[in-house]
């Protein structure tokens, strides 16, 4: 599918950064400045990019962003924040915009200095380039241990004007809740109060971004972006309207996309289970158990080994942290009961197993305890993974 969101353009080039010669070097631009709001790793350890980004979209407007990878721009101190500014200040000199206005974006091994002399090459190189139907070249240089880019869009009509929502973003290891190693960024024509904006991302990033795990890790470099350059004329969408419900629709739609294709394309996955927690007092106690079930390394092997291991389940559930009574807990796979008030089914184990054979499925929890639920998305855990890790910088 080919995307183009307009009044942007995109690039998506080769520096040599990454040793394998692939795309490494991304520019996405907005014809003008656009509204902006971002969500950014909640790590203490941040990378030079993210705090720059901080900054800069604390100003509320951005006109480009740069995002390298191969090499993430984290723990390498003062000459790290440095070369965030030198890839800001590069992009607006070779574009003609407020330096100010640009985003930097890395991702790729820590710890180690940018090489400072391929980005430059790079940003002239990729400003050259700039076309409205690159969207999917800029997704694919914004990978790491991905296999596939990731991409979505949608439309809907704000103050009857057709208004564009696409994305892509990158993610395959180091994803948990409160995001992790992903970098996202979530395009629109539409025009947007500053204040809508950021609270859209905000909920929308909570149900999606924040809702998927890998490997219970997170990384130094997370970053979601989304910017609303206002090109499709309508009248700016502010909080509490019928057009913000709509572009939240729209928002949700392609976040959730992305969400879900960063698990299915997790480091050495096979499998995607959503965790369903229901009959919970509250959201957060939900999502609390779903996470805890999602995080937990024996009920993701088990997963891997197609082996309906309902005690693993059950004792992540219970450690949780949250109030319960065992013995009224339920636990369906794929629709099948295999927990009834705490005990386990032997007689539909089998039925289990075969349901587990498949590419995904949902784990469905019933507490027993109130109306609310939360799902979390989360992948196995195989030997696949621990081979990629293990020689990640080798």
């Amino acid at each position: 599918m080919n995307i183009t969101v307009p009044g942007f353009r995109f690039a998506g080039v080769s520096c040599g950064i990454k040793r394998s010669k692939k795309r490494d070097l991304a520019l996405i631009v907005s014809e003008r400045p656009a509204t902006a709001a971002a969500v950014f790793t909640t790590n203490r350890v941040k990378a030079a990019p993210v705090l720059t980004g901080m900054k800069r979209v604390r100003r509320g407007k951005i006109q480009a962003v740069v995002v390298n990878s191969g090499n993430a721009n984290a723990c390498t101190g003062k000459q790290g924040m440095r070369d965030a500014e030198n890839m800001c200040r590069l992009v607006g000199a070779r574009l003609g915009i407020d330096p100010n206005r640009v985003v930097p974006s890395s991702t790729g091994v820590i710890g180690v200095p940018l090489p400072m002399q391929k980005v430059i090459r790079g940003v002239g190189k990729a400003a050259d380039v700039l076309s409205p139907d690159s969207f999917s070249l800029a997704a694919t240089a914004i990978l790491t241990t991905d296999r596939v880019p990731k991409t979505s869009m949608t439309a809907c009509r704000l103050d009857g004007k057709k208004v564009v929502v696409a994305g892509m973003a990158k993610g395959a290891g180091m994803v948990a809740p409160r995001m992790a190693t992903v970098l996202g960024y979530i395009l629109t024509d539409a025009a947007v109060d500053p204040a809508c904006l950021r609270d859209i991302l905000s909920r929308t990033a909570d149900r999606t971004f924040n809702a998927v795990t890998v490997d219970g890790d997170t990384s130094t470099n997370d970053t979601i972006l989304f910017l609303a350059n206002g090109v499709a004329g309508n009248r700016a969408v502010r909080k509490g309207g019928k057009d913000a419900k709509k572009l939240e629709k729209a928002v949700s739609k392609v976040m959730k996309d992305l969400a879900l294709m960063l698990v299915a394309d997790a480091e050495g996955g096979t499998k995607v289970a959503e965790i369903l927690v229901e009959g919970a007092r509250s959201p957060a106690e939900a999502k609390k158990v779903a996470s805890a079930v999602a995080n937990s390394n024996l009920v993701k092997t088990a997963f891997f080994g197609e082996d309906p291991n309902l005690g693993r389940i059950m004792a992540a559930v219970g450690y949780a942290d949250v109030p319960l009574d065992p013995d009224k807990i339920d636990v369906s796979l794929g629709g099948v009961r295999v927990v009834r008030r705490g005990m386990a089914l032997r007689e539909t184990q089998s039925q289990a197993a075969r349901i587990m054979r498949q590419r995904s499925y949902q784990v469905r929890i019933n507490l027993r305890r109130g109306k609310q639920t939360a799902s979390v998305w989360t992948s196995d855990l195989s030997t696949g993974y621990v081979r990629i890790n293990s020689a990640y910088r080798t």
